[in-house]
């Protein structure tokens, strides 16, 4: 989704949203990580502006004190930024890619599902369509998010195709996306 995100040409503009909506949004982002109940205001304070900031291709990104926290497609799921996700790193089910897949992954690539399914790699039970951070064997930090296409049942039984559709990873337009030169104050 942003392999080729570049802040230039893709941002169209940012707003600070009303305390209502933003209750709304940070409802939403509750209900779909429940992890993230016992932090959100340690990274959202209260009184902290919450700014949308409005892209391309319907992508909303939300940003609290200068920091990128939540993006959006349209009405789909709000997903945590990999720099959350590395403050946070239980906020997403885990899955881990065993380190021949590691080079493909940070270039933008999907995972295919033999790099979960080898030695090297580790899964969360979780139903296909489920938001989940991507881990390098042997790395603590995640590089990547992606969505289940299917579930890892299904991975294990068919071990063959795209497994998790990524999203956002290390090095990509929204990871070096600088929030400082957007004027969120």
């Amino acid at each position: 989704m942003f392999k080729k995100f570049t802040q230039a040409e893709q941002v169209s503009g940012s707003t600070q949203v009303k305390s209502s909506v933003a209750r709304a949004i940070k409802s939403k982002a509750i209900e779909m990580m429940p992890p993230l109940e016992e932090i959100m205001d340690d990274i959202c304070p209260k009184k902290a502006g919450f700014h949308e900031i409005k892209c391309k291709d319907h992508i909303k990104i939300y940003a609290a004190n200068e920091e990128l926290l939540f993006f959006q497609q349209r009405d789909g799921p709000i997903i945590p930024t990999l720099r959350l996700l590395h403050k946070y790193p239980n906020l997403l089910p885990r899955m881990q890619v065993d380190q021949g897949a590691i080079k493909f992954v940070l270039s933008g690539a999907n995972v295919m599902c033999p790099g979960l399914t080898s030695p090297g790699g580790a899964m969360d039970d979780v139903p296909e369509g489920t938001i989940v951070g991507l881990f390098a064997e042997g790395k603590q930090h995640a590089m990547a998010i992606g969505v289940m296409k299917m579930s890892t049942a299904e991975i294990r039984e068919k071990n063959a195709g795209i497994g998790i559709d990524g999203i956002h990873c290390l090095n990509d337009g929204l990871w070096v996306m600088d929030p400082q030169t957007l004027n969120l104050k």
